[in-house]
């Protein structure tokens, strides 16, 4: 299965958990300080809020998650065939989860993810050792909001301008 992921950053969580519920007719099935999300089957989605939005609210990023690695490896296969920009994670933490994942991006900047959630973590992103790259995945008018890559990030594809700083890493 495949499942539609969306990510919004917004400036009031519980202002937000208490609309997207009512919206959704459910309880989020994780909240923590800072974040919360829905896994709903109806529509089958993803969606997650969090006040982690580098000072903008309104859509972080799109992705989708998938339930298995051969889902996410034809995924991964399709957009190298396409010749799209495509950073690759690997093994990697973020959002409260552990995770397989790598990203494209549309030609505005809006950052797609591609994910297999392997397990949970009490966090919302293990630190990593220090020196490693992550990458910023937004256009250079908006507040860079960052993608994390597992040591040096494997980018392939056709360039669109996505500057590689180093900083900390969620894994390795």
């Amino acid at each position: 299965m495949k499942r539609f992921h969306v990510h919004v950053h917004v400036d009031d969580l519980a202002r937000n958990i208490d609309f997207y519920s009512k919206m959704f007719g459910a309880a989020p099935a994780r909240v923590e300080s800072d974040y919360a999300k829905w896994m709903l089957d109806e529509p089958a989605v993803n969606f997650a809020i969090s006040t982690r939005g580098h000072g903008h609210t309104g859509v972080d990023h799109l992705g989708i998650q998938v339930d298995n690695d051969a889902d996410l490896l034809a995924m991964k296969t399709q957009a190298q065939a396409a010749d799209l920009s495509l950073i690759d994670e690997g093994a990697t933490t973020c959002c409260y989860a552990r995770s397989d994942k790598h990203w494209v991006i549309d030609p505005q900047g809006l950052p797609w993810e591609h994910f297999q959630t392997l397990g949970t973590i009490p966090v919302f992103r293990e630190e990593a050792p220090t020196g490693t790259a992550t990458v910023d995945s937004t256009p250079a008018s908006q507040e860079p909001a960052q993608a994390s890559a597992c040591c040096s990030p494997k980018i392939s594809g056709k360039p669109i301008g996505i500057p590689v700083k180093s900083s900390p890493s969620s894994c390795c």
